[in-house]
């Protein structure tokens, strides 16, 4: 059965990488949930897509230059809809906790971004936190940065790691020739246009980001392993109307 995960939670639906976005995803039973996490000036673990502020909230600067106080004054949710003004840029362990309160038994995809600036010690302070205690859910990690995975594989040899790409083939051959690497979450593009690559593909296949109901319906019927999307209900109930 292909996996559904809720990509920065049920982003189409709720402000993105928000506590909100989280719950929602696990009310709709998505398989798992899919975050991205930086780190502050003061070396805390936060949950945001982009390396800078300004998108998602209504304050302005690179979330590496600014501490938590300064991130946490800003308002993550008005973006959206005036309804999640309320919302704020959520730490890795607040969603942990959220996750543990709302029983959350699925598997929890943390991406590591540092494809664009590096954090040194970005990896272990993810680390320390994942294996601080047990978890009522899995946990594993992605990274569109290689060095990361490493780093990772390193830290934790038996946590499951994925590659992100968009369509390259020189991504695709890295993945290949790293054991490790237990499979690929491709652009939706490299699935449309290499039909024959990814059906024979011997790792796990989980394209991002399948929003359209021809496109999950297409990726449920060739039975990849997964799908990333923004709006995991739509997806689930289209799964589920598929056993019928």
């Amino acid at each position: 059965m292909t996996q559904v995960m809720a990509h920065r939670g049920s982003s189409g639906t709720r402000p993105e990488n928000t506590l909100p976005a989280f719950s929602e995803a696990v009310r709709a039973e998505a398989d798992g949930i899919e975050l991205d996490v930086h780190l502050t000036k003061d070396q805390v673990l936060v949950v945001m897509h982009d390396e800078e502020v300004d998108r998602t909230t209504n304050g302005q600067g690179r979330i590496r230059e600014m501490t938590l106080a300064e991130i946490k004054t800003l308002n993550a949710g008005s973006w959206f809809d005036k309804e999640f003004s309320a919302a704020r840029v959520p730490t890795l362990k607040e969603v942990l906790d959220l996750l543990v309160q709302k029983n959350f038994r699925g598997f929890l995809n943390i991406e590591i971004k540092t494809d664009k600036f590096d954090y040194p010690g970005i990896e272990e302070a993810v680390s320390s936190l994942m294996m601080s205690q047990q978890w009522p859910f899995t946990h594993w990690y992605s990274s569109f940065n290689m060095k990361s995975l490493e780093k990772m594989h390193h830290l934790e040899p038996d946590t499951q790691l994925d590659y992100i790409m968009g369509t390259a083939e020189s991504k695709v051959k890295q993945a290949l020739e790293r054991s490790f690497i237990e499979g690929i979450h491709p652009k939706i593009n490299w699935i449309r246009e290499s039909e024959a690559s990814f059906l024979s593909f011997p790792k796990a296949v989980r394209p991002w980001t399948i929003n359209e109901s021809d496109d999950m319906l297409a990726c449920f019927e060739q039975n990849l392993t997964g799908i990333i999307t923004d709006f995991p209900e739509k997806a689930v109930r289209l799964r589920r109307g598929m056993k019928k």
